[in-house]
């Protein structure tokens, strides 16, 4: 079995484990296709391709990192995300987890602080072949205002609460997953569903620890 095989039986093996706090046994037939599809060694750091098919977050520099597959592969499982939908990523990093939700998505919108990460990550996606997607840097915790609303948003960084812009950008009936928490503290992904009267429904999903928001758009 090669190595991406490997981590697929992987991953599916931690969706069975987790299924009493996630609500989902196996990927949808589209994430799993994506998850398949993806080259995670095109985003990864220089000199970590050998670890590309691991289970695990790998160092993208900046003190960032790309994110374990199994993480990858249920936040965007969770989204239910559908082939005209549009959605925002805050955090790009390497555009890894970007992929996956252009894979599947009609249009993705994708906020990166970090110059140098947004600059690697839009020459990876140029590289692999992926035109749905829009880059900007900047302060993801501001959203992107003039794109929205989205049906979909998803962050890739841990923040004390959920941005209020981010809320507001998100339209009624869509769904965000964001990790939420302190740096050193106890951190809970979230998925979030807006109602018809704009107030987001949050479900605690599973215990994580993802790197911090950084910007001001935080809380």
């Amino acid at each position: 079995m090669d190595e991406r095989a490997a981590l697929l039986d992987e991953i599916a093996h931690e969706m069975r484990e987790t299924a009493r706090w996630t609500g989902r046994t196996t990927l949808s037939p589209r994430v799993a296709d994506a998850l398949a599809k993806v080259k995670r060694e095109a985003f990864v750091a220089p000199g970590t391709e050998p670890a590309a098919y691991e289970n695990r977050p790998l160092p993208i520099g900046h003190g960032q990192t790309i994110s374990q597959p199994f993480v990858v592969a249920l936040m965007t499982e969770l989204l239910d995300l559908q082939p005209a939908e549009r959605v925002l990523e805050v955090g790009t990093g390497s555009g890894y987890q970007t992929a996956m939700l252009a894979e599947i998505a009609d249009r993705v919108y994708s906020i990166e602080v970090i110059p140098e990460l947004a600059e690697r990550a839009a020459v990876a996606l140029s590289s692999q072949g992926y035109a749905n997607v829009e880059l900007r840097t900047g302060d993801g915790g501001l959203g992107w205002p003039e794109q929205a609303p989205f049906d979909a948003i998803i962050v890739t960084a841990a923040a004390p609460d959920v941005p209020r812009a981010l809320l507001d950008q998100l339209r009624p009936g869509g769904r965000m997953m964001i990790p939420v928490g302190p740096r050193h503290g106890d951190q809970e992904l979230l998925l979030i569903s807006k109602n018809a009267v704009g107030i987001g429904v949050r479900r605690s999903v599973l215990p994580v620890a993802f790197v911090p928001l950084t910007g001001g758009g935080r809380g």
